[in-house]
């Protein structure tokens, strides 16, 4: 146990043993552990966009053992994933990994303006599988947030009773926010505060760009000079406003971008005190060489090493 892991750990006084140990493994594993960063490997993304989207450009990808194994390999902190992708390995790599739990899912087959995930799995599934955490996405400004609230209050709740950790994805959509607008500075990290507000031990937002959707936010940050010209200024701002740093919050690696974009956002990411990045596509993606020689690079920019 580092100085760093056990800070982090006292930042969440009100949770019980259980909680403080998934999150102390989840630290704890990988080629970051003991530093308090972290990177995550998402495969929702076949439920999410669905199975050529998501796997074609890399065929292996459509059997879930190969995730384990990249996510293994590649030293991660934690893989995360949907019910079925999960139950279809949990027993053969049991142990290895810690597990986070996808339990709520949407898909693209029917889309509007007003997003909601559907639940697809529970806290029930999480122990029975021997998961370190659940997942969460909300959207926030979606018109349907009052349930999805609702939902994640339930779920985290009976997960921090449970012991396991709460990871929420918090993805700003709806009819009153522009496409713009979904990841400006200004919703990011009100997006970033309100799953902190909920209860999340760990907060997973896109990278801000320093466009400012609400008239009201804006009139503050010029007023009051709020730094946002940068990627590191804008992680800054990010992060100070999840209770003034005291909670973890990660990056989301987005869509497929090359190497060199991916590794200079990062070292951004890192400069402006991000705790870490969940990287899926930009890493199962590519071939199984090229990708675990990203997620190093990834992992050496927040360990600040520098990568190739």
């Amino acid at each position: 146990m580092t100085p760093r892991v056990r800070e982090i750990l006292n930042w969440y006084g009100s949770d019980n043993p259980g909680v403080l140990t998934n999150l102390a493994r989840l630290m704890n594993t990988g080629r970051l552990a003991g530093t308090g960063k972290m990177v995550i490997l998402p495969v929702d993304q076949g439920f999410e966009h669905g199975p050529a989207r998501s796997f074609a450009k890399n065929p292996d990808g459509y059997d879930p053992a190969y995730h384990f194994e990249l996510a293994i390999e590649s030293g991660c902190n934690a893989y995360a994933a949907p019910l079925g992708a999960i139950e279809a390995c949990a027993r053969d790599f049991a142990g290895e990994i810690p597990l986070i739990l996808k339990i709520n899912n949407s898909e693209t087959l029917f889309s509007n303006k007003s997003p909601i995930s559907a639940l697809t799995s529970n806290v029930d599934d999480a122990l029975r599988l021997g998961c370190a955490g659940i997942g969460f996405t909300i959207y926030p400004g979606s018109s349907e947030r009052k349930g999805m609230y609702e939902e994640i209050a339930h779920a985290a709740h009976e997960a921090k009773k449970a012991g396991l950790a709460v990871v929420v994805w918090s993805y700003p959509r709806g009819e009153q926010l522009s496409k713009e607008g979904e990841t400006g500075i200004d919703v990011i990290a009100y997006a970033a505060h309100l799953a902190a507000q909920m209860g999340a031990h760990i907060i997973k937002v896109k990278p801000p760009t320093a466009h400012i959707e609400q008239e009201a936010a804006r009139k503050v940050y010029e007023a009051q000079g709020i730094k946002v010209s940068t990627m590191a200024d804008r992680t800054r701002h990010v992060v100070q406003s999840c209770f003034n740093g005291k909670r973890i919050v990660i990056f989301s690696g987005g869509e497929a971008k090359g190497t060199e974009a991916l590794i200079e956002e990062v070292k951004q990411l890192a400069q402006g005190g991000a705790f870490g990045s969940i990287m899926g596509r930009n890493a199962f993606q590519r071939p199984r060489k090229e990708s675990i020689e990203l997620l190093h690079s990834v992992m050496d920019a927040f360990a600040g090493k520098n990568s190739k």
